[in-house]
C-alpha cells in the first residue's frame, strides 16, 4: 500500500500480467471464466461512515465471497496497525481471517478495494494457483481479481495529487486498467463509468491504449502499416535458406514448417497463450484455450 509515498507508473509488470491472465484461463477454463462477465455492482460494496465498521465489513466480505462463488467460505474480518494494506490467513476453512490496516477505520470507501484482493488470495488458494515467489505471487491475485470483475474497485483506491497518494495493490494504475480494459475487451463492459477517482480513469484509459496494441500487432489484419512492412521483411528473412540466425524481433518468431509451410507463432491478443499457423497469406485462427478466432495474414 502506498500511503503518502511515491507512486510507480507504467508498465513494468507486464509480462507477468500476461502470463497470469494465460494462467487463469488454463486453470479455470473458458466456460468458468465466462461466469464472470458480471463485475461486482458498486452498491453491493458501498461503505459509507454511518455504517457499523465491523457489521459493514463483513457485509462486503460476504458479498465478495458471493461474487467469487465462494459458498462455504466466511472470512472474519478485524483491523490492526501494520504495514500493508490487509492480510489474510491461508488455511484449509470454512474460516478464514481477514486483518485489515487501521488505515481503513477512517478511510471505509476502500474496505471493498483491499477485501477484494484478500479474498481472492482465499480463491486462489482453493484452486492451488500460484506463481512463486512473493512478488509474482501477488502479481497474479491482483490480476485475477481484476480480469474476475473485482479489480475496478483497486483502481478506484488510487488517488495521487501534489501534496498526497494512496495506491492498494501491487500492479501500477496503468497496469490494473491494462487488465479491466481486458477484460471490458472480452466481456463488453465499462467499468469507467464506477470511477470516482480521476486518476483511476487516467490509468484506464492509458491501460486501455495498451490493451489495444495487443490486437494491433502483425501478423493480425488490424496491425499498421509500420507493423506489416517489418512483418514482411521479417518474413523474407525466414523464407531465405542463406540466411542464418532468427528473422526480426517482433513479437512473433518463424519456425521451419519441416516438409509443410513455414510457421509463425504470436500471442492471442486475449490470453496471450501463443498460436502457430502456416505462413501462406489470410488465414483465420481460433485460440484453442480462449476461444478468440484471429483474422491473421501471414
Amino acid at each position: 500500500m502506498a500511503n503518502g509515498g511515491p507512486v510507480e507508473h507504467g508498465f513494468p509488470h507486464l509480462e507477468t500480467v500476461r502470463e497470469a491472465v494465460t494462467a487463469l484461463y488454463r486453470r479455470l477454463s473458458y466456460d468458468t471464466v465466462r461466469t464472470f462477465s458480471a463485475s461486482v455492482a458498486p452498491a453491493d460494496v458501498a461503505f459509507c461512515d454511518t455504517d457499523d465498521l465491523y457489521l459493514g465489513a463483513q457485509r462486503v466480505a460476504h458479498e465478495l465471497v458471493r461474487h467469487y462463488r465462494l459458498p462455504d467460505a466466511r472470512m472474519i474480518v478485524s483491523f490492526r496497525e501494520m504495514t500493508h494494506a490487509a492480510n489474510v490467513e491461508l488455511t484449509a476453512g470454512p474460516e478464514y481471517f481477514i486483518e485489515l490496516n487501521d488505515r481503513f477505520r477512517t478511510h471505509r470507501r476502500d474496505i471493498g478495494a483491499a477485501l477484494a484482493h484478500e479474498v481472492m488470495h482465499v480463491y486462489l488458494h482453493r484452486l492451488d494457483l500460484s506463481f512463486p515467489g512473493t512478488r509474482d505471487n501477488e502479481i497474479l491475485t491482483d490480476t485475477a481479481t481484476t480480469y474476475l470483475g473485482a479489480g475496478w474497485l483497486l483502481l478506484d483506491a488510487f488517488r495521487e495529487d501534489s501534496v498526497s497518494s494512496q495506491k492498494l495493490g501491487y500492479l501500477t494504475p496503468e497496469e490494473f486498467g491494462y487488465v479491466l480494459a481486458k477484460r471490458a475487451l472480452v466481456f463488453g463492459e465499462d467499468p469507467s463509468v464506477w470511477f470516482t477517482s480521476p486518476q483511476a480513469y487516467t490509468a484506464y484509459v492509458k491501460g486501455m491504449a495498451r490493451a489495444r496494441r495487443d490486437e494491433q500487432q502483425p501478423p493480425l489484419t488490424a496491425a499498421g502499416w509500420a507493423g506489416r512492412r517489418r512483418y514482411a521483411r521479417d518474413r523474407r528473412h525466414a523464407q531465405d535458406p542463406h540466411t542464418a540466425g532468427p528473422a526480426g524481433d517482433g513479437p512473433y518468431a518463424f519456425t521451419p514448417g519441416g516438409q509443410g509451410p513455414l510457421r509463425v507463432s504470436f500471442a492471442c491478443p486475449t490470453c496471450h497463450q501463443r498460436i502457430r499457423v502456416p505462413v501462406r497469406g489470410r488465414v483465420r485462427a481460433r485460440c484453442g484455450l480462449c476461444r478468440t478466432v484471429l483474422e491473421c495474414d501471414t
